[in-house]
């Protein structure tokens, strides 16, 4: 799908490239392509909902959410006061496959192994506690 100019001016200014910069970024065809669907993945939210919670340090517990927007970036004032930082560095992985699988025209919502965890083992393997979260696509409410 062609972008309008005005797309790649805004986005141009919004990352701060250079005219250098963006001759090379647009060169690349799979940007082209990102941006194309950039808006419609921008009336998404990501939603991290924990779903099993035993010993967190944190005190996540079952039914916690974690909004993100279409484009990966934390919504922190959806989110519980204190996020912890382990819990989030699971995520990276699902945010990302859900962005490539909806740049790929498939519903995010299909992925296969759609839950991760912290890292933390939990009390009966030597570690503390551990939280299981599984990720959605929703469309976005507008308030």
């Amino acid at each position: 799908m062609k972008v309008d100019e005005s797309v790649w001016d805004f986005f141009q200014k919004h990352v701060g490239y250079t005219d250098e910069e963006m001759k090379e970024f647009r060169e690349n065809p799979r940007n082209e392509d990102v941006l194309s669907k950039g808006r419609a993945l921008m009336n998404k939210t990501i939603v991290v909902e924990v779903v099993k919670s035993h010993g967190c340090n944190s005190q996540h517990k079952e039914g916690d959410k974690f909004y993100f927007d279409g484009a990966g970036n934390l919504i922190t004032k959806l989110c519980p006061k204190r996020v912890c930082i382990y819990a989030l560095s699971a995520l990276h992985f699902l945010v990302f496959a859900s962005n490539e699988l909806f740049y790929a025209g498939v519903d995010p919502n299909e992925m296969r192994f759609k839950r991760a965890g912290c890292f933390d083992v939990g009390v009966k393997c030597g570690g503390w506690g551990n939280i299981v979260m599984e990720i959605r696509v929703e469309d976005r409410k507008r308030e």
